[in-house]
């Protein structure tokens, strides 16, 4: 879980109003020197750097620093403000260590980050906003010229130039190898692009647990909460019970993401797969999925075989589905009923170009599963812009289109329109996964959840993405894959989130 700025700051003030004043430091500093000496290896001889700024994470790199430097490490601080954190400071100089200014080219600064075995990020703190400025600026990209040397970079609460509460790096920023943040994970280090510039996140207790009683602003699923979500069959369950998906996908001229969309669903658990296409999309379904039940859309009256096609819990809609006036009256078709229904690919073409078909019999859950390019057309908005604002991004467009929105890409979000409830963020995510019918997978994996019951639909589309994540590490292992390989591992993914 990932509290708000504004809930930290309140925490802490809490609990420094209960400890002596400094407590906090010293603890934040003790944690993050035991992560650096673990990182090292050998303290003794090491060369560790601290970049620090005047703020408190500056105090924390500083006393950190200053415990490398008792145990025989030879650090030098680079000064990126006005000032340092007097008792920091001097913390570090009554180890042995020495304080520089950052400088032009060729200082004594700059030959230290360039010879380091350990560079420790202290600039900004997690008020910070925008990107780093000079010379800091500068700095970072002399980090980054070390960390192609082999340098170990180590954040400190949050690498800087990263917004704590969004991920958005606007300008230069740090990029670490290790974050180490304190207290509670930060909203930004679960989202790109700040994630990307987190690497690995390690938190270090400060007590502050106990003082964080607002609901977080973001949350991670791990394997035991997707397991809680799973349906699970019991004795006396049967075909219908395990959930009934109905399945709009494909067309005359694409037949594969309805193969990929209708296996997610039956490797996702659904008990029973309806599917609705034209000919060439059933004719391939059949060879493949023998199970589907199917029926055939009439071109004279496409919206018919919705009402024919029989029972079911929830409806995927969109991959392979094309964008002309068939699709649309298909799609519409499904969106008038009360039952959920995802929309996907194609689909979210037909929504950009019609928003009304969203106006949904009340309570009716819909929910949407965009890369950034799609929503970029849904909202008129700039796809580059939303991939450097995603979790923004999704909360705009959940509230604005009043469904729950799934984001795929580097790290899927999940926003509804409620603005106080939390956003899930996906934890399993693999660039291994960015293959052509990855997403169509995606998308009958969550309607089967959707058909088996699990809701709000925010949870069943957190739960798929974790699942699908899995899937597709497990698939990769390293090696390129396609989204055959993800259906194949899905479940062993699914016993995965069950194991102890």
């Amino acid at each position: 879980m990932a509290h708000a700025l504004d809930d930290v700051r309140s925490a802490e003030h809490s609990l420094m109003a209960k400890v002596p004043d400094g407590a906090l430091m010293l603890r934040a500093a003790a944690g993050l020197a035991a992560v650096c000496a673990r990182l090292l290896g050998h303290v003794y001889g090491s060369r560790v750097v601290v970049l620090a700024g005047t703020g408190d994470n500056g105090g924390d790199a500083l006393y950190a620093a200053a415990r490398l430097a008792r145990r025989g490490a030879r650090v030098v601080v680079v000064s990126t403000g006005g000032r340092l954190h007097e008792g920091g400071a001097r913390a570090v100089r009554q180890a042995g260590g020495r304080v520089e200014s950052a400088a032009p080219a060729g200082s004594a600064a700059t030959g230290a980050i360039a010879d380091a075995d350990l560079i420790i990020d202290g600039i900004l703190g997690i008020g910070g906003r925008g990107g780093l400025r000079e010379p800091a600026a500068g700095l970072a990209a002399q980090v980054a010229a070390a960390a192609a040397d082999g340098a170990i970079v180590v954040a400190t609460d949050l690498p800087s130039g990263v917004d704590a509460d969004t991920g958005v790096a606007a300008g230069a920023a740090i990029r670490a190898d290790v974050t180490v943040t304190f207290g509670t994970v930060k909203p930004g280090l679960l989202i790109d692009p700040g994630a990307s510039y987190a690497g690995t996140v390690e938190l270090v207790d400060i007590g502050l647990g106990p003082y964080l009683t607002a609901a977080p602003a973001v949350v991670a699923l791990q394997s035991a909460d997707v397991a809680a979500l799973l349906p699970v069959p019991g004795a006396e369950t049967d075909k219908y019970r395990r959930g009934v998906l109905g399945v709009l996908a494909g067309s005359e001229a694409y037949t594969g993401a309805a193969v990929l969309s209708v296996g997610g669903a039956i490797r996702g658990g659904a008990g029973m797969v309806r599917f609705v296409s034209a000919r060439q999309a059933v004719d391939v379904v059949r060879q493949h999925w023998p199970e589907a039940v199917i029926t055939q859309v009439d071109p004279a009256d496409p919206a018919a075989a919705i009402e024919s096609a029989g029972r079911v819990q929830a409806w995927v809609a969109g991959p392979g589905l094309g964008t002309g006036d068939e699709a649309a009256a298909l799609l519409r078709a499904v969106l008038a009923t009360a039952l959920p229904v995802l929309v996907d690919a194609d689909g979210l073409t037909v929504l950009a170009q019609r928003r009304d078909l969203l106006s949904r019999p009340a309570g009716a859950a819909t929910l949407i599963t965009p890369h950034a390019g799609e929503l970029a057309r849904l909202l008129n908005g700039d796809r580059d812009s939303i991939e450097a604002h995603r979790l923004d991004s999704a909360r705009r467009a959940a509230a604005e289109l009043g469904v729950t929105v799934l984001l795929k890409g580097s790290t899927t979000v999940v926003a509804v329109p409620d603005a106080a409830e939390p956003v899930f963020v996906n934890p399993t995510g693999t660039p291994w996964l960015a293959t052509a019918g990855s997403g169509d997978v995606l998308s009958g994996l969550a309607g089967a959840l959707l058909a088996q019951g699990v809701q709000p639909a925010q949870h069943a589309a957190a739960a798929a993405a974790f699942l699908h994540g899995m899937a597709g590490r497990l698939a990769a292992r390293g090696a390129p894959i396609g989204a055959a390989d993800i259906l194949a591992a899905l479940p062993e993914a699914i016993r995965l989130a069950h194991a102890p």
